[in-house]
């Protein structure tokens, strides 16, 4: 049994969850989950990893529509959700995943507005966030949109990005604050955006990505650090193999010694946190299937050796992590 999933599950679902695996013997892993993607056709499908043994499923209800561009977020415990994306035309569309069976419903509010290529992040047991993003007249916009876990009700922050961009990525310390970095809009961004969940206001790093990058990903070991991996650059105009690390205690960044398996651009990412992190799909000239894990104790990496169903980029991740 794990002690350090006792100690760190929130009250509520979690809680209950990990005192029937008393009874049982065995604690809950949860699992992460990669959505939506393209490869020459926009896909709905959702490949589903246990984080216990890294095995792959392919669940048998996908996205209400195949799509391409959306983002992930999760409320650990209880549901995880896909928003936003492109099916040629864009979409409001936020559908939610219930972990205790993996059922699908899409809520009848989504996003305040039809944009594809955004980021989301969450403050587990509370909210999730959708930000950024390019809307149907191909602008970037400066929107976050907050859906609160207790009924899915959605409001709009009266303070969005700093900056007006897309193909950001998002990530969070639960409990703490989110982060939205990278993307591009009027030009590339190194911004990494902070809001804190006390009371959504936004401040900007002084530390932002090492380079101006776009088409990136971020995941979290929440309580630790976050880090972003893959994207492209202004200059030099090429996918990147980098993950930045930025310690939560400070938000300082490093990077990794040991990046990406591969230089990668529109990939997603999700984490286990207090275990592993996860980088998913993308394009490395073509759309591939590959998923990249990080441990987060030295942060070391491996490739896990069933990677995604389907290989696509332009994809989304979520996870029922250990928050």
């Amino acid at each position: 049994m794990s002690i350090r999933y006792a100690a760190r599950t929130r009250p509520g679902t979690m809680v209950s969850t990990w005192l029937n695996s008393l009874v049982s013997g065995t604690a809950p892993s949860g699992a992460g989950y990669f959505g939506g993607g393209y490869d020459g056709s926009n896909y709905a499908t959702v490949d589903k990893f246990a984080f216990g043994d890294d095995s792959r499923t392919t669940l048998g209800t996908g996205l209400s529509a195949a799509l391409r561009g959306d983002a992930g977020m999760a409320n650990s415990g209880t549901a995880g959700y896909f928003g936003g994306g492109t099916t040629g035309s864009f979409v409001t569309t936020v559908d939610k995943f219930a972990f205790s069976d993996d059922s699908r419903t899409t809520l009848g509010t989504g996003l305040s507005a039809a944009l594809s290529t955004l980021a989301g992040m969450a403050n587990s047991g509370t909210a999730g966030y959708f930000g950024g993003g390019q809307n149907a007249s191909a602008a970037a916009v400066t929107t976050v949109d907050k859906f609160a876990f207790s009924d899915d009700s959605r409001t709009t922050l009266g303070t969005g990005l700093s900056v007006a961009r897309y193909n950001v990525a998002g990530m969070a310390n639960s409990g703490t604050a989110g982060y939205f970095g990278g993307g591009y809009g009027a030009t590339w961004y190194t911004t990494v955006d902070k809001f804190a969940f006390s009371d959504d206001s936004r401040s900007t790093l002084g530390t932002g990505l090492a380079l101006a990058i776009a088409g990136v990903a971020a995941m979290a070991n929440s309580g630790t650090a976050g880090y972003f991996g893959g994207g492209y650059p202004a200059s030099p105009f090429t996918k990147q193999t980098a993950v930045y690390k930025f310690a939560f205690s400070d938000d300082s960044r490093t990077t990794l010694g040991t990046g990406l398996s591969t230089a990668n651009r529109f990939l997603a990412a999700m984490a286990d946190s207090g275990t592993a992190g996860y980088f998913g799909g993308g394009d490395t000239g073509s759309a591939v299937a590959t998923v990249d894990k990080f441990a987060f104790a030295d942060d070391s990496r491996t490739t896990l050796g069933t990677g995604l169903s389907i290989a696509r980029s332009r994809l989304a991740g979520m996870a029922n992590g250990n928050i």
